[in-house]
């Protein structure tokens, strides 16, 4: 077969740079950086392995909260360009409750989404002290001569105009400037050069208060921008139905712009509702609200055990240095108004103080969140329900004093409302419920950890079945079982796809099936759907138990199946019509190819098998260009 090199204009291509509307240059710096650092390829592929492994060691989603400290470059050419503390402080406020799904318009947030959104477990602060150990407001003030700044870097050293970076290993470092072209900001990946890592927004798209414009004024560009610092990738892969590399984001055409009516479909392969409201897209700021479970894994990768951003979680950023002093140490500790997600703190006041810093963490952890209070009481939002905290308090005066002794709370149990079931309780293989043949019906998985088993029967005549598991809210697999409770195959792929399982020829008798949520989730709202289709005709696919798409998801496009894959994806190319040299081609994260074919079609359904055994896990892009035609899909490789 003859090898294909696609041109390193098609890839970019791919990856094209959106031109209007809301506007980010972070894929603009990315290419950039690719040219111009012979190391940041190489670092890019690492820091990709290193996440794919994390996040297979850490399926569950638990995570340690990490605090990140931040400094505020405030590069100024007028006086409105020098924006306040406040519209700062508003800013901070915001990636705090963005981060943690603490922003109100997360109740916003779709059915059918609701079951990946995430608690990224991230928090912010402004730096308390300096890399030289200095203390600090953490807030920079640049006067320059220039009238505006690009995505060129300049803003991020005092010799070309703007504010040199502080330690980039200990410190997130966002430059507010006047930016042209029609940014409204840029970031660095991991892996880039530390003397320019860190974002940039433009200053009429910062916080919600002072110089911040509509539609750009709820602080949603720095959320944003700190994702892509936390190795987001734009929802659409920066192509037509690209890749994002993360499993539980639907693929999108394109970006989206302004406040798309909901439900916003793609015609891209896999879940059709495109997720307008997550953070990585171009919507206006008051139509994104969430991020994803996958998202976060990304993000949190970053701060493990090898992970490019790991020394930002021992930083002393937001910890003000010890200078000494007579401040006294706070007394009355108490915990009130407790919930199974919240709590106010108070004590009692320290003479001289001008602020307090309060530590919180479960008692089971060794990370303490650090956050501050200009009152004697605080109230902490985002906590796990029926866990206990240690908390502990520290007065600021002109010095700062030691923490208080530390004292205790416990939040209450999670109280969830399960909407109408009328399967339940079906939570054992003994407890199934019987599934009547060629019907849809309908069922939910609430509370946490529940699962449904079913049970339906095939005949001498219908041998032939085919489970099919659709409208899921959150992330479902599917289980199927032979009449002595042995598993004989699943269907197990990420987000909100459709489950399906296959088989000719079985055994005639009794099949059970399981539905669970992966990693637990459920929706306490929503149903799926289940349906049997029992036949005495063979179904598409023929070979016992084979995994492949419906056939009513194949389209003028191309779909990967399984996906994960295991050592072997089926992709499936539906043509319009007969037509030599079809180009496929398969890229790795860093723009790598690691497969090429070239191919004929026919008309219709056209499928290829390929092996995937010498593929490393992660995330890869599958490219088939027909002509003027180009089609892509997400593939994740998962030994």
């Amino acid at each position: 077969m003859k090898k294909l090199f696609l041109s390193l204009a098609l890839f970019s291509s791919v990856f094209a740079f959106a031109q209007s509307g809301r506007q980010c240059g972070t894929m603009h710096n990315h290419d950039r950086l690719l040219t111009t650092d012979p190391d940041y390829a190489i670092h890019q592929s690492e820091i990709e392995a290193q996440t794919n492994s994390f996040i297979s060691a850490n399926p569950d989603g638990s995570r340690a909260v990490i605090t990140i400290p931040v400094v505020v470059h405030v590069v100024y050419n007028t006086t409105a360009q020098n924006i306040s503390d406040a519209q700062i402080a508003s800013q901070i406020t915001i990636l705090n409750n963005d981060f943690r799904k603490l922003n109100a318009d997360a109740s916003l947030i779709p059915s059918i989404f609701t079951g990946v959104s995430a608690d990224c477990e991230i928090n912010f602060c402004m730096a308390q002290r300096t890399p030289s150990g200095a203390a600090t407001n953490g807030i920079v003030r640049v006067s320059t001569t220039s009238t505006s700044f690009v995505d060129d870097d300049r803003v991020k050293s005092s010799f070309t105009g703007g504010s040199t970076a502080w330690d980039a290993t200990k410190y997130l470092n966002i430059w507010v400037c006047n930016l042209g072209s029609g940014l409204l900001g840029y970031a660095q990946f991991p892996g880039g050069p530390t003397s320019t890592d860190g974002v940039v927004c433009t200053f009429t798209a910062f916080g919600n208060t002072g110089t911040a414009a509509a539609p750009f004024n709820k602080g949603r560009t720095a959320t944003h921008e700190v994702g892509h610092w936390l190795n987001l990738r734009h929802i659409w892969g920066d192509a037509t139905c690209g890749s994002d590399f993360v499993s539980d984001t639907p693929p999108h055409n394109a970006a989206n712009y302004g406040c798309p009516t909901y439900p916003h479909l793609s015609t891209c392969t896999g879940t059709p509702t495109e997720m307008t409201m997550n953070y990585m897209d171009y919507t206006d700021d008051a139509c994104m609200y969430m991020y994803t479970a996958g998202q976060k894994s990304r993000m949190q990768a970053l701060f493990a055990t090898g992970g490019s951003r790991v020394g930002i979680a021992t930083s002393l950023g937001c910890t003000p240095p010890t200078t000494g002093g007579t401040c006294a140490t706070p007394t009355g500790l108490s915990a009130g108004s407790i919930t199974s997600s919240g709590a106010t703190l108070s004590w009692g006041a320290v003479s001289g103080a001008t602020s307090y810093n309060v530590q919180y963490k479960l008692s089971s952890s060794s990370t303490w969140t650090t956050t501050t209070s200009t009152s004697t009481s605080i109230v902490l939002t985002g906590l796990s329900a029926s866990s206990t905290y240690n908390y502990q308090i520290q007065a600021v005066c002109s010095s700062t004093g030691t923490y208080s002794t530390a004292s205790s709370f416990t939040t209450l149990a999670a109280t969830t409302t399960c909407g109408t079931d009328s399967y339940e309780p079906n939570n054992t293989i003994t407890a199934y419920k019987t599934l009547s043949v060629n019907v849809n019906r309908t069922a939910k998985i609430c509370p946490i950890g529940d699962e449904d088993w079913y049970r339906f029967a095939t005949t001498s005549t219908s041998r032939n079945f085919k489970v099919d598991l659709t409208t899921l809210p959150a992330d479902y697999d599917l289980f199927v079982y032979n009449s002595s409770g042995t598993l004989i195959g699943s269907s197990e792929l990420g987000g909100t796809s459709s489950e399906t399982y296959k088989l000719n020829g079985g055994t005639v008798g009794n099949y059970y099936v399981r539905v669970i949520g992966y990693g637990g989730v459920f929706n306490a709202t929503s149903n799926y759907t289940i349906r049997v289709t029992r036949s005495n005709s063979t179904l598409r696919g023929t070979e016992e138990g084979e995994e492949i798409a419906p056939l009513d998801e194949v389209f003028d496009g191309v779909v990967v199946f399984p996906n994960p894959a295991v050592d072997k994806v089926i992709i499936n190319y539906f043509a319009t019509v007969s037509k030599d040299n079809v180009n496929l081609a398969i890229y790795d994260m860093t723009g790598k190819i690691v497969h090429t074919d070239l191919f004929s079609t026919t008309e219709g359904l056209n499928q290829l098998d390929i092996n995937t055994n010498e593929y490393n896990n992660g995330m890869y892009m599958v490219v088939i260009q027909d002509g003027d035609k180009t089609y892509t899909s997400k593939l994740q490789i998962q030994h």
